[in-house]
C-alpha cells in the first residue's frame, strides 16, 4: 500500500492509559534514508513523522480504481 496525501494515520498508544494518536497526511516527504509524513493532528497541530516499525497504522482515503 502507497500512503498519500489524505490518508489517515493512527498511532498506537506507548504507555497504559493514554489514547491513541489520529491524524491525516498532508504531506508525505521520501528523503534517501526513507519517508516521513507531515501529519495535521485532530487537535489542529501539525508535525513531521517518522515511522518506525510497527508504530503506525494508515487508512486510505482513496477508492481503488478497477
Amino acid at each position: 500500500m502507497s500512503t498519500k496525501v489524505g490518508d489517515a494515520i493512527v498511532i498506537e498508544s506507548e504507555h497504559v492509559g493514554q489514547p491513541m494518536r489520529r491524524g491525516e497526511i498532508v504531506e508525505v516527504i521520501e528523503g534517501v534514508l526513507g519517508v516521513r509524513y507531515r501529519v495535521r493532528w485532530e487537535d489542529g497541530h501539525e508535525s513531521v513523522y517518522t515511522p518506525s516499525g510497527g508504530s503506525a497504522r494508515f487508512v486510505s482515503r482513496h477508492k481503488a480504481r478497477r
